[in-house]
């Protein structure tokens, strides 16, 4: 069993007679420079193969002795793909898309209108008013969080009302500096 790693035309080549165990495939595989997944997986396999312990070859490249034995494992299930492939991940659902980008227009195009226009019991849009109005119109949930990072980006300010009586109390002109007498 033979890898070897050779540098042309700025791409890695990981060239393999048999790769671990597979002596059916033979040939080159092209590994850009930048996919660091595969190229970090390709050098674990080769010192394991090269009889380094899984211990050593995981505290090398900075991971767990688990990872390691998880990329040997799936480098072996994906025997019936390329090379390259096979040192890849799979595809996972991970974290859900963010909002960014998504509500943006949305709410560009309403912030501008009364809420009860569309049945809202506020005279103005608030964060959570606008996450409630996404879910229940364009089905889309996103937390109060996202909304506010979108009003930022829209670069849309506001103030909420200050709630204060109307009178002025009799001794308003001596706080401001003014005299007694007016």
């Amino acid at each position: 069993m033979g890898f070897a790693f050779s540098l042309t035309r700025g791409c890695l080549w990981l060239h393999s007679n048999s790769v671990l165990g597979n002596a059916a495939r033979c040939g080159a595989s092209r590994i850009k420079p930048h996919d660091a997944t595969q190229l970090r997986r390709a050098q674990a396999l080769l010192w394991l193969h090269e009889g380094w312990p899984a211990t050593e070859v995981a505290d090398l490249l900075q991971v767990s002795r688990q990872t390691v034995h998880n990329w040997v494992r799936s480098f072996h299930d994906r025997i019936d793909r390329d090379l390259p492939d096979r040192l890849l991940d799979t595809p996972r659902s991970g974290r859900p898309a963010t909002a960014l980008g998504i509500i943006d227009p949305l709410i560009d195009a309403v912030i501008d209108q009364d809420p009860r226009d569309y049945g809202y019991r506020c005279t103005v849009w608030t964060a959570p008013l606008l996450g409630r109005y996404l879910k229940e119109v364009h089905g889309i949930e996103t937390s109060c969080k996202s909304v506010r990072r979108a009003i930022a980006r829209l670069g849309i300010r506001w103030k909420r009302p200050r709630h204060r009586l109307g009178l002025r109390p009799d001794t308003w002109r001596q706080a401001k500096g003014g005299s007694k007498t007016a």
